[in-house]
């Protein structure tokens, strides 16, 4: 069964989210419904990154790697290609 890393935007908060499942859309709608304590405060979040694995060990793996110190700099490159006219929040409030 094929398994998917994907990366969410908070459209609120404009921050990022890394997870893994079978299946983006009912994951996606979890997220957007409040059902996962770490992102319930940034809903709605819109996926901006998905790749696809045929196994279910690939996807965790690369999902450990890009929040690792190695990874970073490819993380922000994909975040780079999915911000482009994306406001930047300011500090300051």
């Amino acid at each position: 069964m094929s398994c998917y890393l994907y990366i969410l935007r908070s459209e609120r908060s404009n921050k990022y989210y890394i997870g893994q499942t079978q299946d983006v859309r009912k994951r996606l709608d979890r997220h957007n419904r409040g059902g996962s304590r770490s992102t319930k405060a940034g809903t709605p979040w819109v996926v901006i990154h998905v790749e696809k694995y045929t196994s279910r060990s690939e996807a965790p793996r690369r999902e450990r790697y890009l929040k690792s110190p190695a990874g970073w700099s490819e993380l922000k490159n994909l975040k780079k290609l999915h911000t482009v006219g994306v406001p930047e929040r300011s500090a300051a409030r």
